[in-house]
């Protein structure tokens, strides 16, 4: 899982041809850690079709912002330079899975 820590960072990942999953979270929020390693996991499982990557809304606030990003976790797929949809709090992992198997078989 990549940690994007800044703008420059993000419009390089920007620019993959894979779909690209975005966890905006910060350390000392409860539903963010819970979330965590269900997205890591993921991460790791689809690692050659997929991007995953991690934001600190602490540490990057102009993403944040950028985003629109008003309660973490906050989670965006981007698919094409576009965001495709967006889901907030803590998510089951069956349902990130099946968002992710659903971006993959998009034409």
């Amino acid at each position: 899982m990549k940690s994007i820590n800044n703008t420059q960072e993000f419009k390089a990942l920007i620019k993959t041809d894979k779909p690209i999953l975005l966890d905006f979270y910060a350390d000392w929020c409860g539903p963010c850690q819970v979330l965590l390693p269900k997205v890591e996991k993921l991460s790791e499982k689809y690692k050659d079709d997929f991007v995953v990557a991690k934001i600190n809304v602490d540490q990057n606030q102009e993403l944040a912002r950028h985003f629109s990003v008003r309660s973490i976790p906050a989670l965006f797929f981007i698919k094409d330079g576009k965001i495709t949809e967006r889901l907030a709090g803590v998510q089951p992992e069956f349902v990130l899975e099946t968002k992710m198997k659903d971006h993959l078989v998009e034409v």
